[in-house]
């Protein structure tokens, strides 16, 4: 008797990279630029183990002084890393819980929107900003907001939210940055409320339900693994909050409570010339954002919720 069985995987799996010979050789730059620019780097990480200054650069990594995890007890006992660690977490935790509640109550909006010109319209003009750089958002957000600017004129209140002490600069900053973002990251949203089956809304419509409980029972729960991706791979870069919008939206009075890692790497690291602190420090975020990543994932999965692996 002729025995049937499957095909072996690895048969199989060079099949299916046969018939897809065409999109692999697409991605095949792609591949080469990751490699190039975000792989080889790595290599780099040796610096956090050894003391690199301008004069050393000149010496093969073999030769220069290697002092072990000295670079990371600078960096941790640091005057300025407690403070920078609280505006790091606290920036991110904000950014994620504005960014994210923003995004999908506007593509809510857009969604529910019948005048499809319209709805086009307001979709094109809201993503705009991201591509606007943050020098110009920043011009425009202290000519409004600072001492003297139009809306504190306008209001006749000493409002000062650029120039405060206070960690009120985190809203501030925040509430720019979803400005700047919504409209970008509601695209994703929107894109996961056209695969929900049309004919779960009409069923809806059939038993009475209004358009708050469609949304409620039917857009939320279709987006909900869309959601859950998105924080989990925001929880993972939640320490890589980018110095740029801190550096131009701040000032002496608030650097306390603008300062980032990202800005401590290049002020200690850059700026003092020690380029194995600022390696450190960098190295420091890139882990501690891999395992909260794979934090975030594992327990994604026990919620039973969607997972990116």
């Amino acid at each position: 008797m002729k025995k049937t069985g499957k095909p072996k995987k690895e048969k199989f799996s060079m099949h299916l990279m046969w018939k897809q010979r065409y999109l692999l050789l697409m991605s095949v730059p792609f591949v080469v630029w990751l490699i190039i620019f975000k792989y080889i780097p790595l290599w780099g990480w040796t610096m956090a183990f050894q003391e690199v200054k301008p004069n050393s650069f000149a010496l093969p990594i073999w030769q220069r002084k290697f002092v072990r995890l000295q670079n990371f007890a600078d960096a941790f006992t640091d005057r300025l890393f407690p403070q920078t660690m609280v505006n790091t977490i606290g920036l991110s935790i904000l950014g994620i819980a504005l960014g994210t509640i923003a995004a999908i109550l506007f593509a809510l909006m857009l969604n529910e929107l019948c005048f499809t010109r319209f709805k086009k319209f307001t979709q094109t003009v809201s993503y705009l900003p991201h591509f606007v750089s943050w020098v110009i958002i920043a011009s425009i957000a202290k000519m409004l907001l600072n001492d003297g600017g139009a809306i504190d004129t306008m209001l006749h209140a000493k409002l000062h939210l650029m120039s405060t002490n206070s960690p009120v600069f985190w809203i501030v900053v925040c509430m720019i940055n979803v400005w700047k973002e919504m409209g970008w990251d509601a695209i994703v949203y929107l894109s996961a409320m056209a695969g929900i089956d049309q004919g779960l809304y009409e069923a809806a419509k059939v038993d009475g339900a209004n358009r708050f409980q469609r949304i409620w029972h039917i857009t939320l729960p279709g987006i909900r693994p869309t959601v859950v991706v998105l924080l989990i791979m925001s929880i993972g870069s939640a320490l890589n909050v980018g110095m740029e919008r801190q550096m131009l939206l701040s000032n002496g009075i608030v650097q306390d409570h603008a300062m980032v890692l990202s800005w401590f790497a290049y002020v200690r690291g850059i700026g003092s010339n020690n380029y194995g602190l600022g390696t450190a420090i960098g190295m420091f975020q890139s882990v501690v954002g891999i395992i909260l990543l794979f934090v975030a994932n594992k327990i994604a999965g026990l919620l039973g919720e969607n997972k990116l692996v």
